[in-house]
């Protein structure tokens, strides 16, 4: 009996199929015509067969046809889950009251909250500041800041936020272009990523800044090698606003990347110099320096030969000594960076492998204290601007991330929302459903370019209107002046603290006159100018006997 019960558990569809092929073939011979019934019975009969003599699947070896079963709930999980499980706060990594928000605003529909917060306000990650009795309202328009440094002959009056780095390559051109047409509407920038340059970003004449990563695209030898001659081209035109060296991303901090030769289009292959159809590859590390003192170097060229834009740095911050260096060769040299964007390893648009994306790198938070204490502790701050970028998709965590130090916010996915992704996760596939990342042509169809560049001028427009009714209802006249003590932390349902009192934040040039009395202080002793490798073998306070 338990032998039975298991053929009929293994086998009991198949067989079932195999008897309805057998029963309406056997009538068709006996001259009372083949049934329609075999249009669908033969191919699984021919299906089951192919599932008991195949070898790389057990489960279908063992389950002929039924055992596809799984595979079909395990391919419609993701959407399942997404449009029929998944609760309004659940998903990751943004949820649907996310997403919705952004949506709304690109479309520029009523985004008011009727009934109250679906937030539990008395959960451990709940964060709010607190309004003022004196509140006001401050114009979307009139939130700027002007980057660059005593060094720097053209600053840049920057948006508080922008277009946070995706390549041409990573997004299709459709993709490319709406966003460059929405900055441009919209008065804000567009940052290219790495991939350099593209008549995508230039046919609507949108604000560039214009990111060098270890590739050099687009200012490139056939070595791979930064070619100052190619950069200089490009970076004097009006358009270039500003010039990031990335040192890394958030998504994958020191891994580098592969786009495969297949999908080197011969536009993506013109715009980072690269020759079509060939892999390209972008090293972990950069070529053009290999020390603190090198990398201001190489920034103070970059200033020079663009004309006098401000240059600054993009990173996910790992290492703490390594920060530290650089502000030590910016005081030895005399050099000074411009900015510095602090990426979290929260990710963003670029598909990384799975350790690099969970485990690798500082988040948002955490970088953004630090860049900031860096700064403040040498005395760099004033001349020094920072920018932050890794999940910010409202007023809120604008206003978090300003508070906690940056004077202005880049964003990536929310800005691919507005363009409507529907966060399928397709991005590193090139079958993305909304044509937003992918090269291919009969996706990308459905972006109309002028339709989702009103969505994107929209979103920026509708989010820095939010900030300025937020900002002013904290009393405040302008974003620059939030603090860590304007945002609130609960620690349990019945304690709150403010951020002040969370974070270790350093006084004014602490870490030249007394760096031991911070937590920074053997990591100041360890940093160098000279290279990136501290002065101790396996960290502070942690040699091995």
């Amino acid at each position: 009996m338990k032998h039975l019960k298991d053929f009929a558990n293994c086998y009991g569809v198949f067989a079932f199929v195999v008897l309805c092929n057998g029963y309406w073939l056997f009538r068709g011979l006996n001259g009372e015509g083949y049934s329609l019934h075999l249009l669908w019975a033969m191919p699984l009969l021919l299906l089951g067969v192919w599932d008991l003599l195949q070898e790389r699947h057990t489960l279908m070896r063992n389950y002929p046809l039924l055992g596809h079963i799984r595979w079909l709930f395990e391919e419609s999980r993701p959407y399942l889950r997404q449009y029929i499980v998944e609760g309004n706060l659940s998903g990751r990594p943004f949820n649907r009251h996310q997403r919705s928000l952004v949506y709304q605003r690109a479309k520029n529909v009523v985004d008011a909250q009727p009934l109250g917060t679906e937030l539990d306000v008395y959960d451990d990650s709940y964060e709010f500041m607190n309004n003022s009795i004196g509140a006001g309202r401050i114009e979307a328009s009139d939130l700027r800041t002007t980057v660059g440094s005593r060094q720097c002959d053209r600053p840049y009056n920057a948006s508080l936020l922008n277009i946070s780095a995706m390549s041409f390559g990573a997004l299709g051109h459709r993709a490319i272009e709406a966003l460059n047409m929405g900055a441009a509407r919209g008065n804000f920038y567009h940052d290219t990523g790495e991939g350099g340059i593209s008549r995508y970003h230039r046919n609507h004449g949108g604000d560039l800044v214009w990111e060098i990563g270890t590739g050099y695209f687009g200012c490139r030898d056939k070595q791979g090698r930064f070619d100052v001659a190619q950069f200089e081209d490009q970076a004097r035109s009006d358009q270039v606003k500003m010039v990031e060296i990335k040192l890394s991303q958030g998504a994958k901090p020191g891994h580098g990347g592969v786009l495969p030769g297949a999908k080197v289009t011969p536009e993506i292959a013109a715009a980072r110099h690269i020759p079509a159809a060939r892999d390209c590859i972008s090293p972990p590390a950069h070529s053009a320096f290999s020390s603190p003192l090198e990398l201001l170097d190489f920034a103070a060229l970059l200033r020079e030969r663009s004309g006098g834009k401000p240059v600054g740095i993009k990173l996910c911050v790992g290492l703490p000594w390594e920060l530290l260096s650089i502000c030590k060769a910016m005081l030895e040299s005399g050099i000074r960076l411009d900015y510095i964007v602090v990426d979290g390893s929260e990710g963003g648009t670029g598909a990384a492998p799975e350790e690099f994306s969970d485990h690798v790198g500082m988040p948002l938070r955490d970088g953004l204290v630090m860049v900031r204490n860096a700064l403040v502790g040498t005395g760099l701050r004033k001349e020094v601007h920072i920018a932050a970028s890794g999940k910010i998709h409202s007023a809120f965590t604008m206003a978090a991330n300003l508070a906690l130090g940056a004077d202005w916010c880049n964003a990536a996915r929310p800005f691919m929302f507005a363009l409507g992704c529907v966060q399928s996760k397709n991005c590193h596939t090139d079958r993305c459903p909304t044509g937003v990342a992918t090269q291919d042509l009969k996706r990308q169809r459905g972006l109309v370019v002028v339709d989702k560049a009103e969505r994107v001028t929209h979103f920026h427009h509708n989010t820095l209107k939010r900030l300025g009714e937020l900002v002013g209802a904290a009393g405040l006249a302008h974003p620059s002046e939030l603090r860590p003590h304007h945002l609130y932390h609960r620690q349990g349902p019945n304690a709150l603290a403010n951020m002040e009192k969370i974070k270790d934040f350093l006084a004014p040039n602490i870490l030249l006159d007394d760096p031991d009395s911070t937590p920074y202080g053997e990591w100041w002793a360890a940093a160098r100018t000279d290279t990136f490798k501290p002065d101790f073998e396996t960290g502070p306070s942690h040699h091995r006997s």
